[in-house]
């Protein structure tokens, strides 16, 4: 079987069943029969059942398929695309520190926003999406694609399927988060939902999302192999 349509087999069923076995029907079913601790793990094993054989096929065949664009030479394309991976960074690191209500582990707390969550509420699957939307406009071919379009794809449709369910789980709490946030980055900010105040800007991540950024640059050839900056 040709290799791109091997990336896509293993795309599909990473996401197909990273968005099944959360959904509310079946994890609700599963956590009454095996409860939450062994959901977890049954939940990270078929993730890791899936991915793992995703990233292996890729690694093994990248810039596999027809070339589909060639955005690499053009500058603004490439300065772009940077700054997408810089955001992405900094929305990822971001995730960890003022995580979303509604994500395992978060702390309990009403539904005021603070800090990145004013941008997005989902500065994680929007970081995800950024990282796959960078590295879609540098790589044409069409594994390349498939396999970076499955961050977007994960993030946006991620995104919405978790804003149901915690609605359903956590009821008006999670309702006035999502009414006061914006999936969409800044949308909360520009319709007037929040407001931006002098202690929300997180200058410790945007510090550490530019150290990876760096750190990315100078390993990139040794560890996924090409040049970022070539």
């Amino acid at each position: 079987m040709d290799a791109t349509v091997w990336i896509a087999l293993w795309a599909v069923l990473f996401l197909a069943s990273h968005l099944i076995i959360s959904s509310s029907a079946v994890r609700s079913r599963l956590i009454g029969a095996v409860g939450e601790q062994p959901y977890r793990g049954i939940y990270s094993l078929i993730a890791f059942a899936t991915l793992g054989p995703l990233i292996y096929e890729f690694a093994r065949n990248k810039h596999a398929g027809p070339l589909l664009w060639a955005l690499r030479a053009v500058a603004p394309i490439r300065g772009l695309a940077w700054l997408l991976m810089l955001t992405a960074l900094i929305l990822l690191v971001g995730s960890f520190i003022t995580p979303n209500p509604g994500v395992i582990g978060a702390p309990k707390g009403g539904s005021e926003p603070r800090g990145l969550l004013k941008i997005t509420r989902h500065p994680g699957l929007v970081g995800f999406s950024l990282f796959g939307i960078a590295h879609l406009l540098m790589n044409g071919r069409a594994g390349d694609v498939i396999f970076f379009g499955l961050f977007p794809a994960l993030g946006i449709i991620g995104g919405m399927h978790q804003d149901r369910r915690k609605i359903r789980e956590l009821g008006d709490l999670y309702r006035e988060f999502v009414a006061k946030t914006s999936f969409v980055p800044f949308a909360a900010l520009i319709g007037g939902r929040v407001r931006w105040a002098g202690n929300d800007m997180p200058w410790a991540v945007i510090g550490v999302g530019v150290v990876l950024t760096v750190a990315i640059v100078a390993l990139h050839p040794m560890i996924f192999g090409g040049h970022p900056l070539g």
